[in-house]
């Protein structure tokens, strides 16, 4: 397929040839159809690769009831009624609400939780942020303004290792 316009006789003109148009080629104009095009430029984000985490977003005019599991991080701005249990991180922001259990790597509470934290690795409770329920976690991070009512459990991550170690090793 030639990507010039070809004359008469078949071949295509050359700038040497006396009256001869240049030979620049001329690019295919794209059919016009009702789909839009999948293009980054339209807002769209590539695809993740391999091994790179993806993050669900539940907007601030959303209201949801139901179960969240798997992996990937989630961003929640509205309201959720239900257990979150991620192999990610969970992000409750600011004006939003989760009603139900969380269980994540990390989470990050600007929002209000009614319910319990279960085995992260981090917590971080953000001036806006409200927790009504228990928290067990490695470490955990409070800004002056937040509001807690429950019990915290956190800094025993390597304790109950160190634990299962020794109880492995004293039966041996």
């Amino acid at each position: 397929m030639a990507l010039w316009k070809e004359t008469n006789t078949g071949t295509a003109p050359t700038a040497n040839a006396p009256g001869a148009a240049a030979s620049t080629p001329h690019p295919r104009e794209p059919e016009k159809t009702n789909v839009a095009p999948l293009s980054p430029d339209l807002g769209r984000r590539p695809a993740p690769q391999r091994g790179e985490a993806r993050e669900s977003h539940i907007s601030a005019d959303l209201t949801i009831e139901g179960k969240i599991v798997g992996s990937g991080h989630v961003s929640i701005a509205g309201r959720f009624k239900g257990d979150v249990h991620v192999d990610g991180n969970v992000s409750l922001e600011a004006g939003a609400r989760l009603e139900g259990h969380v269980k994540a790597n990390v989470v990050r509470v600007g929002g209000e939780l009614l319910g319990n934290i279960e085995n992260a690795k981090r917590v971080e409770l953000l001036e806006t942020g409200v927790i009504n329920g228990d928290v067990k976690a490695g470490s955990l991070t409070v800004a002056a303004g937040s509001r807690m009512r429950g019990q915290v459990e956190f800094g025993y991550e390597g304790e109950a290792r160190a634990k299962s170690e020794t109880k492995g090793f004293g039966n041996a």
